[in-house]
Protein backbone atom coordinates (compact mmCIF):
# COMPACT_ATOMS: atom_id res chain seq x y z
CA UNK A 1 0.00 0.00 0.00
CA UNK A 2 0.85 3.24 -0.53
CA UNK A 3 0.56 7.23 0.07
CA UNK A 4 1.03 10.43 -1.53
CA UNK A 5 2.22 13.27 0.05
CA UNK A 6 2.40 16.99 -1.57
CA UNK A 7 5.27 19.90 -0.62
CA UNK A 8 4.44 23.35 -1.31
CA UNK A 9 7.64 25.21 -2.15
CA UNK A 10 9.46 28.13 -3.98
CA UNK A 11 11.38 26.91 -7.06
CA UNK A 12 14.85 27.38 -5.76
CA UNK A 13 13.98 25.14 -2.70
CA UNK A 14 12.80 22.13 -5.05
CA UNK A 15 16.17 20.24 -5.42
CA UNK A 16 16.95 20.80 -1.55
CA UNK A 17 13.40 19.09 -0.66
CA UNK A 18 14.05 16.65 -3.19
CA UNK A 19 17.53 15.51 -1.94
CA UNK A 20 15.87 15.84 1.71
CA UNK A 21 12.85 13.40 0.41
CA UNK A 22 15.44 11.02 -1.21
CA UNK A 23 17.27 10.55 1.69
CA UNK A 24 14.36 9.40 3.77
CA UNK A 25 14.44 6.06 1.77
CA UNK A 26 10.95 5.34 1.50
CA UNK A 27 10.23 6.84 -1.76
CA UNK A 28 8.72 5.32 -5.13
CA UNK A 29 8.16 8.10 -6.93
CA UNK A 30 8.34 12.08 -7.55
CA UNK A 31 5.96 14.43 -9.57
CA UNK A 32 7.04 18.01 -9.45
CA UNK A 33 4.35 20.26 -10.97
CA UNK A 34 3.83 23.81 -11.41
CA UNK A 35 1.64 25.66 -9.57
CA UNK A 36 -0.99 26.00 -13.33
CA UNK A 37 -1.08 22.16 -12.66
CA UNK A 38 1.48 21.49 -15.06
CA UNK A 39 4.11 18.59 -14.87
CA UNK A 40 7.55 19.35 -14.80
CA UNK A 41 9.30 16.16 -13.87
CA UNK A 42 8.30 13.07 -13.14
CA UNK A 43 10.69 10.31 -12.08
CA UNK A 44 10.57 6.76 -9.89
CA UNK A 45 12.89 5.55 -7.29
CA UNK A 46 14.44 2.70 -7.15
CA UNK A 47 18.07 1.84 -4.93
CA UNK A 48 19.77 1.18 -8.03
CA UNK A 49 18.26 4.63 -9.40
CA UNK A 50 19.07 6.82 -6.90
CA UNK A 51 22.85 7.34 -6.94
CA UNK A 52 23.49 6.77 -10.68
CA UNK A 53 20.51 8.90 -11.99
CA UNK A 54 19.64 11.01 -9.74
CA UNK A 55 22.08 13.83 -9.89
CA UNK A 56 21.49 14.77 -13.77
CA UNK A 57 17.78 14.89 -13.10
CA UNK A 58 18.26 17.28 -9.65
CA UNK A 59 20.21 19.62 -12.11
CA UNK A 60 17.80 19.62 -14.65
CA UNK A 61 15.54 20.09 -12.16
CA UNK A 62 16.95 22.73 -10.82
CA UNK A 63 17.35 24.47 -14.18
CA UNK A 64 13.67 24.26 -15.28
CA UNK A 65 12.52 25.03 -11.74
CA UNK A 66 14.93 28.44 -11.22
CA UNK A 67 12.16 29.74 -13.90
CA UNK A 68 8.83 29.38 -11.91
CA UNK A 69 8.02 30.72 -8.05
CA UNK A 70 5.98 27.87 -6.52
CA UNK A 71 5.81 24.26 -7.14
CA UNK A 72 4.37 21.19 -5.72
CA UNK A 73 6.38 18.23 -5.10
CA UNK A 74 3.86 15.38 -4.83
CA UNK A 75 6.23 11.74 -3.25
CA UNK A 76 4.57 8.42 -3.41
CA UNK A 77 5.81 6.56 -0.21
CA UNK A 78 5.70 2.45 0.39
Amino acid sequence: MSKTEKFEVRGEDVTEKIKELIKEGNVRKITVTSKEGKTIAEFPLTIGVVGVIIAPVLAAIGAITALVTECTISVERK
